[in-house]
């Protein structure tokens, strides 16, 4: 079962009591979603996701729903498209809860090295680039900046340089494989940390294959040409590159007032019960 992160939280400050049309730009298994129609008896919701398997759940959970709320599969960074297709002009509120499922986790896509399975993490599986195509491909160069820039690796240049190593013999296969070669680079003393040592190259690998920071900003742009006034953005991030840019979004746009001068994260408690939450960060902006 897929926990909604921050679920009442990010829902009650979406929620603006008007009704009106809420965007959910990464609807999932449908948590936020399933809770925004029940808290808001007049509200109708778009839900937006590049996962097709994530969507099939979504159409279940909000089942009950019928007639207020519809699906599509596309990438936020096309919420101009799909507004369009649904005729809307302007929306109350638009959440996005970043990052991967628990869903695709434990799917047997790529994303976790937790779980043996090929080379792959595309969110959306008709596109062409997967993680194999990365690792077994991009020049050394290449891989550097992406561990540096999107992992934030400092070992950056040694993990490139044993990827490519490892590749002249065969490709590098599988989640495990390049989650123990990562994890060979490490002093021993690391290997076994809280935090896997494969981490930050796994998020830069997910972050390169689905474009997710460059989506990010094209949504962000688009955002305030449908939100109405007084309108809500919510935005859910997981790591330090996607929070910068949501900070600086709301900061640089004038037409935005900050409801949230430090991020909400969650509770002792919410960690406790849901640990893929420990790293979430929470900001609102309301269009004035």
């Amino acid at each position: 079962m897929h926990v909604p992160v921050l679920l009442e939280e990010a829902t009650d400050l979406l929620l603006t009591g008007r009704g009106g049309v809420y965007v959910d730009c990464t609807v999932g298994a449908g948590g936020h979603a399933k809770r925004i129609l029940e808290k808001e008896p007049d509200a109708y919701l778009i839900g937006i996701d590049r996962d097709e398997e994530a969507l099939k759940v979504a159409q279940e959970v909000l089942k009950p729903f019928e007639g207020r709320y519809s699906l599509y599969k596309a990438n936020f960074a096309d919420i101009d498209a799909v507004l369009k297709e649904e005729s809307v002009k302007e929306v109350e509120g638009f959440l996005f809860d970043l990052g991967v499922s628990s869903l695709q986790l434990r799917s047997d896509r790529g994303f976790s090295f937790q779980i043996e399975s090929p080379l792959d993490m595309r969110m959306d599986i008709k596109q062409k680039l997967t993680a194999y195509h990365v690792v077994n491909e991009y020049p050394e160069k290449e891989l550097v900046r992406i561990l540096r820039q999107y992992g934030e690796e400092r070992l950056s240049r040694k993990i490139a340089r044993a990827i490519v190593r490892r590749r002249k013999e065969k490709p590098l296969q599988t989640t495990r494989e390049l989650a123990q070669l990562v994890a060979s680079l490490y002093p021993p003393k690391l290997r076994h940390s809280r935090i896997h040592p494969a981490t930050r190259t796994f998020q830069a690998i997910r972050i390169e294959v689905n474009d997710e920071l460059g989506s990010l900003r094209h949504a962000l742009e688009k955002v305030p040409l449908f939100l109405k006034s007084g309108g809500r953005l919510v935005v859910i991030s997981f790591h330090s590159l996607e929070d910068r840019i949501v900070k600086r979004f709301l900061k640089e746009h004038t037409g935005f007032k900050v409801l949230t001068k430090k991020p909400i994260t969650p509770t002792r408690e919410e960690i406790e019960r849901n640990p893929s939450s420990r790293s979430a960060k929470l900001r609102v902006g309301q269009k004035l």
